[in-house]
């Protein structure tokens, strides 16, 4: 049995498609059941719904064989313990600096609001600002306007929700999408049912 965890959200939007795609699709309705392990029509594969942010952490402890996941949550967690096969290509977006519209340039020293510290420190010591990293969850939008921080570091879609707060997207950082990654000891002990796996991604990639 090989199992693929798999985040809510727009990953989990994009990546069902793509799994049935590959002839991998749960038995019970994602949207109506509360189950958080799915049986699929392949018998030797089950789905396991978590939250994003812990997908590396499950695959990484063999919790799950694979995972999808998207390349922000992969970079933030520091999965070098993982293998990272194949770009899926799905839930694409930007993850990028953005500001009040009527703010100066980023330079000296900055207060950033996010919830990737890892990534943001990286990126700001790359472009020589001493930036002071402010960790939150949620709501970033609301630190430049309440003076929490200078400016967040986010993913960026539409850009919808900036503008409607009065912020620009400034510097991007790096272009995202979700990643398959794969446990490294599974790779070794179900060597055969992943690398078929991974060849049927590789096919249904190839169709679209």
């Amino acid at each position: 049995m090989l199992t693929i965890a798999v985040s809510k959200g727009r990953i989990y939007q994009e990546a069902l498609p793509f799994l049935a795609e590959a002839g991998i699709v749960p038995i019970d309705d994602p949207e109506t059941c509360r189950k958080l392990i799915l049986s699929t029509t392949r018998a030797d594969v089950q789905l396991v719904i978590i939250r994003a942010t812990d997908v590396p952490t499950f695959v990484e402890y063999g919790a799950a064989d694979l995972g999808i996941a998207g390349k922000d949550v992969l970079l933030e967690h520091g999965a070098e313990s993982l293998y990272e096969p194949l770009d899926l290509k799905i839930a694409k977006c930007r993850l990028m600096t953005a500001a009040h519209k009527n703010a100066p340039q980023i330079s000296g020293r900055v207060r950033v609001a996010t919830k990737y510290v890892k990534i943001a420190q990286q990126y700001f010591a790359d472009q020589g600002v001493q930036a002071e990293i402010i960790k939150l969850y949620g709501s970033m939008e609301l630190a430049p306007l309440v003076g929490l921080a200078d400016c967040i570091v986010d993913l960026v879609d539409t850009g919808n929700t900036l503008k409607a707060n009065d912020l620009e997207p400034r510097e991007l950082i790096m272009n995202i999408s979700s990643r398959l990654v794969v446990n490294k000891a599974a790779m070794k002990m179900k060597n055969a049912a992943i690398a078929e796996l991974l060849a049927q991604f590789e096919l249904t990639l190839a169709k679209r």
